[in-house]
């Protein structure tokens, strides 16, 4: 996705608040994003950022809407992952590089929704999360703020988990720090020809974001960044994203990693 492609998609979102002692918070997020503000009945607009009393929610507007898109590390599958998911004997584990007496550092460069880099930093990886889309970055931030108030969490998400927003291949085409150890990519998955298999939450954040047009020199940037290795989530049937094969894949049942070793 370039840039001017956020720029555009920005224009379909407003920002509203779920209760009128909640104004100053989205007046603020609203100023952030540079995004109007509105009233929560407002139907001016396909997509709400809606602040409510327990999180900062994307809702599609109109008839046959889905439910709200959020992020949420402290209950649901997300924290259930995170104890019960296998640990470090789990697929995106072994694709990172993960062994007994050696934790890599990540950056994921395509945070999104963040389950992925809280599964990496539940196992005690440092993951630099960066998102390009301001909006789908507030949503990430908000589910960190709140598991950072979680007992159980604070140390895996304020140590581990850090976000930027920005563009990760103008980011890491001028990074000057120490290299990471590896690099996360999960671009947007392909178009499907049947548009009810693909999930709510894809559905609204395409809605934000477009399609991932630059991936493939993401890649590129991203193998001439990395220390060690740079780990792409990709759906199980899909090509590769260069024409360059990867070193090994780990398949799981509805996607694999192509690990590409440095």
């Amino acid at each position: 996705m370039h840039p001017s492609q956020t720029s555009n998609n920005r224009h379909n979102t407003a920002v509203a608040a779920s209760h009128d002692s909640l104004l100053p918070k989205a007046q603020a997020l609203a100023a952030q994003l540079s995004l109007p503000l509105v009233e929560a009945t407002c139907d001016d607009f396909p997509l709400l950022l809606m602040v409510t009393e327990q999180r900062i929610e994307l809702q599609q507007i109109g008839p046959g809407a889905p439910g709200p898109l959020f992020v949420d590390f402290v209950c649901g599958a997300a924290n259930y992952r995170r104890k019960h998911g296998g640990g470090r004997k789990q697929a995106i584990a072994k694709a990172a590089g993960l062994k007994k007496g050696l934790t890599p550092t990540l950056i994921d460069a395509t945070a999104g929704l963040g389950r992925d880099a809280f599964v990496l930093a539940g196992l005690g990886c440092r993951v630099q999360l960066i998102e390009r889309s301001p909006i789908i970055a507030a949503l990430l931030q908000d589910g960190i703020d709140r598991a950072k108030a979680d007992p159980g969490l604070t140390s895996i998400v304020t140590d581990n988990m850090t976000l930027t927003v920005g563009d990760s291949t103008k980011i890491l085409h001028e990074w000057q720090a120490k290299k990471p150890d590896v690099i996360f990519i999960d671009p947007m998955y392909p178009h499907r020809e049947k548009s009810a298999l693909v999930k709510k939450e894809m559905r609204l954040i395409r809605m934000v974001v477009g399609d991932d047009q630059d991936s493939t020199t993401l890649l590129e940037t991203a193998l001439a960044v990395a220390g060690q290795r740079v780990v792409v989530k990709r759906p199980i049937q899909a090509p590769c994203l260069t024409g360059r094969a990867p070193s090994f894949t780990i398949n799981c049942k509805k996607n694999r990693f192509d690990v590409y070793l440095v």
